[in-house]
């Protein structure tokens, strides 16, 4: 029976022991992993901060836009720059020092300056926008109490043209032109239209929907980030009308010139017809005339002739019967 009790004492001081070391070496680790924890956390915060100091600004092209720095101490400002990095071109770089009342100006455009003075604000205006300008315009200050840095992403928007046509088949085209970013193109009433999309530099899309409802009154709608609003154009049923009487009169136009020119033809085909007939008598008469005339030339030819011919046999007997001798004068 001691045996026994020895053993179960030896045992449970074991696991007690067993149970000790295992408790003891996951501190560390729990110390560890709350460290780890704390070091993923810190960075998550830097990257928030970070993100908070980063502004997108969307502008239209053409128009003009003011960058600012933040709230900035006048009486504490030492130095102010302005970095700006565009994804085309090269950098530019605008500083102002209050100590030295010194501007400094590097590659930038006249388009790019700051929006008064700079001894009195520190924000940087943009004027006639172009696709040249988007990229990173970054805005360090230096102050006596520390520093500051404000960064903005500059994304242009370039508003399209918006063209609609309609044909006699009931079939509209609506194109949204050299847009970007591309246009949203829709049909009222709603069906099933073909869009086709033409791709161009610096992220210029050019937006086709081509579309065959069978209303006869459709309307096309174009949205786009540069509009507050979307625009709509519209194919009216007066005017697939309009276009059906046109066909309409230019066919019946047609028909009415085959008619006349068919007349016309059938007029002198039958006026030929007649024309020939009626010449017939007209021309035999001449005929006849002639021969009479011919005629009537040569009876007095004739009766000459046959005088002649009498004076000539008289003449002839005569001589005759002078040169035969007595007896056959008499016989004659």
């Amino acid at each position: 029976m001691k045996a026994k009790a020895d053993m179960n004492y030896v045992g449970k001081t074991s696991c007690a022991f067993v149970l000790l070391t295992i408790a003891v070496a996951m501190v560390p680790m729990g110390s560890q992993a709350r460290n780890s924890t704390g070091s993923d956390t810190e960075p998550s915060q830097e990257n928030n901060s970070s993100a908070e100091n980063i502004s997108e600004s969307k502008i239209v092209a053409g128009s003009s836009v003011n960058l600012t720095c933040g709230v900035i101490s006048r009486g504490d400002l030492v130095v102010v720059t302005w970095k700006i990095r565009p994804r085309t071109g090269n950098h530019c770089t605008l500083a102002y020092r209050t100590d030295q009342n010194k501007t400094d100006r590097t590659n930038c455009s006249e388009r790019m300056d700051w929006k008064s003075s700079p001894e009195t604000d520190s924000a940087l205006q943009i004027r006639q926008v172009t696709l040249t300008d988007e990229g990173c315009y970054i805005c360090e200050a230096v102050t006596s109490g520390g520093n500051s840095h404000r960064t903005y992403t500059l994304t242009v928007l370039v508003p399209p043209e918006v063209t609609l046509t309609c044909d006699s088949n009931g079939t509209a085209v609506c194109k949204a032109a050299a847009g970007k970013p591309a246009a949203q193109i829709s049909w009222d009433p709603n069906g099933d239209p073909r869009t086709e999309l033409e791709n161009h530099t610096d992220g210029i899309v050019t937006v086709l929907s081509i579309y065959s409802p069978r209303e006869t009154s459709i309307t096309c709608l174009v949205s786009h980030p540069a509009w507050n609003t979307s625009q709509s154009k519209e194919c009216p049923s007066e005017n697939r009308g309009n276009m059906f009487l046109q066909y309409f009169v230019i066919c019946a136009g047609l028909l009415v010139i085959l008619f006349i020119l068919a007349l016309i033809f059938l007029c002198k085909l039958h006026c030929g017809r007649v024309c020939y007939k009626s010449k017939i008598p007209e021309t035999a008469p001449p005929h006849n005339m002639q021969d009479s005339n011919e005629q009537q030339e040569l009876e007095p030819y004739a009766s000459y002739v046959q005088k002649e011919n009498v004076i000539y046999s008289t003449a002839y007997e005569v001589t005759v019967s002078e040169d035969l001798p007595p007896g056959l004068q008499s016989a004659t």
